[in-house]
C-alpha cells in the first residue's frame, strides 16, 4: 500500500532558541483532513497531533539545516472528492514537501490518483482503512498508520463470537470506506460461524432512517453492526433503531468511535462496544500526556496515527538528507521499521541526531508503527465499549 478549517488555515509552527540562529530553511507539510464533513469531530485532536510533531522537529532544530516545519491545513471534506482533490491541488501550489492525508478512504484515493501520483507527491494517512487502498498502483507515493479494514473485519468478528453474537445486521455507508469494511466484517463473521442477515447501505445526511431501519429491523438479528460514520449517517441510523424499538446495543466499527457520538445519542447507547485502531505501552502513554499539555485530546480516534504520519516524512527527509519525495519516500520504511533503535514520541530529535550520525531507528511512536507488505500499518485495535455516557477502553487485540 503507498500511502494517499476549510481549505485555508496556513499554521506555521514556530521555531524556539534551538532553531534561533539557524540559516533553515522551511519544510511544509500538507493536513489535508475533513475539517468540515461526517468525521468533522475528530479532525481537530488529528491535525494537533500531526502538528505536534512538527512543533517537536522544529523545536529541536536537528532536521536538516535547522529546517522550520511548518503546517498548511486543507479540507478534504471526507467524502467531497472534488473539494479533496482541488485542496490537495492547492497544497501541491503552496508547494507542500509531503502530504499528511487524506483521511477518508474515498477521497484518500482520489487525491493519490489525481494529484499525488501526477506530481510524484508522497501522502501517509493516518486514518484511510480501505482494503482497496492496499492494492492500488500507488508509484510507492502512499503509505498509511493505521491498519486496513480486512484487519479490523477480522478483529470485529472475534469480538463478537466472544460476547455470545450468533447473527448480525448489517449497514453501511455508502462509499469506499464502508463498502469495504462491510465486506470485510459479513466475511469474517461468516467465517467464524456467524449469521448475516442483511447487508443494506444507507447514505449520509439524511434527516430521516426510517426506511433503512425498517428494512435491518425486518431481516433481525442479534445485534446491529453499523460502519458509518459518527458524525452523520451512523448516529442517524442508530438514533432510527432507538425510537423504532429495534435494538438497544449497537456493534461499533472504527468510523463510529468518537466521543460526539455518545454525547449526540446519549444514555441510550450505554452497552454497544466496538473498536479501532489503538495500541498500548511506552508510546501511547508519553503521547496523551504530551497532547494533555499541548491542549488536545491524545487518545481521540487517528490522533496518535497523525502524529506518527508527520514524524515518519520529517525522519524519512533526515534519512535521505532531503526534502524531494522522490528521495525520502524510498526511507520511509526503512526509519519505521526493525533494525534499529525503539523511538517514541518526544524523542523526535533523538531520532534526528541519530540518523545524522549514519545510526538505525525503529521508529515505534504512539501507534506502534510496524509497516508491513505495500506500507501500511500492521495494527493493533483498541476495544471501546460505551459506559456512562463515555467511550471506555476495555482490552486491546
Amino acid at each position: 500500500m503507498k500511502k494517499m478549517l476549510m481549505a485555508t488555515t496556513a499554521a506555521a509552527l514556530l521555531a524556539t532558541t534551538a532553531y534561533a540562529g539557524g540559516h533553515a530553511k522551511e519544510v511544509k507539510l500538507g493536513v489535508i483532513f475533513g475539517f468540515t464533513g461526517p468525521i468533522e469531530s475528530l479532525t481537530g485532536p488529528m491535525s494537533g497531533g500531526a502538528e505536534l510533531a512538527m512543533k517537536e522537529v522544529t523545536d529541536s532544530g536537528k532536521l536538516l539545516d535547522a529546517a522550520k516545519v511548518t503546517s498548511i491545513r486543507a479540507d478534504s471534506g471526507c467524502i467531497d472528492n472534488g473539494l479533496a482533490t482541488s485542496n490537495a491541488e492547492r497544497l501541491i501550489a503552496e508547494g507542500v514537501n509531503g502530504i499528511v492525508g487524506a483521511d477518508c478512504s474515498g477521497v484518500t484515493g482520489a487525491v493519490l490518483q489525481n494529484v499525488a501520483i501526477p506530481n510524484g507527491m508522497v501522502m501517509i494517512s493516518p486514518s484511510a482503512t480501505s482494503p482497496g487502498l492496499t492494492t492500488m498502483d500507488d508509484n510507492g507515493l502512499f503509505f498509511r498508520t493505521s491498519p486496513s479494514d480486512a484487519r479490523e473485519g477480522e478483529v470485529m468478528a472475534e469480538i463478537l463470537m466472544e460476547r455470545g453474537v450468533k447473527s448480525i445486521a448489517l449497514t453501511y455507508t455508502n462509499n469506499d470506506y464502508g463498502k469495504g469494511l462491510a465486506d470485510a466484517i459479513e466475511t469474517s463473521f461468516k467465517a467464524a460461524g456467524g449469521e448475516v442477515t442483511i447487508v443494506a447501505a444507507h447514505e449520509d445526511g439524511k434527516a430521516d432512517y426510517s426506511a433503512e431501519v425498517g428494512a435491518l429491523a425486518s431481516a433481525g438479528g442479534d445485534l446491529l453492526v453499523v460502519a458509518g460514520y459518527l458524525d452523520q449517517g451512523g448516529a442517524g441510523i442508530i438514533k432510527g433503531a432507538l425510537d423504532a424499538g429495534a435494538w438497544e446495543v449497537f456493534g461499533l466499527p472504527g468510523g463510529m468511535i468518537g466521543e460526539n457520538l455518545p454525547n449526540t445519542i446519549g444514555p441510550d447507547l450505554n452497552g454497544s462496544y466496538g473498536q479501532i485502531a489503538g495500541s498500548e505501552g511506552t508510546g501511547i502513554e508519553t503521547f496523551v500526556k504530551m497532547a494533555e499539555e499541548a491542549g488536545f485530546d491524545g487518545t481521540s480516534p487517528y490522533t496518535p496515527e497523525s502524529y506518527d504520519a508527520a514524524a515518519l516524512f520529517l525522519l524519512a527527509m533526515q534519512a535521505a538528507d532531503s526534502t524531494d519525495p522522490a528521495e525520502y519516500g524510498p526511507k520511509i520504511l526503512e526509519v519505521a521499521n526493525a533494525p534499529g533503535e525503539k523511538i517514541y514520541p518526544g524523542e523526535l530529535g533523538k531520532a534526528l541526531d541519530m540518523i545524522r550520525e549514519g545510526k538505525d531507528i525503529d521508529y515505534v511512536g504512539a501507534s506502534a508503527v510496524e509497516l508491513i507488505g505495500p506500507g501500511e500499518s500492521a495494527g493493533t485495535y483498541r476495544m471501546i465499549e460505551v459506559k456512562d455516557g463515555k467511550n471506555e477502553t476495555i482490552g486491546f487485540k
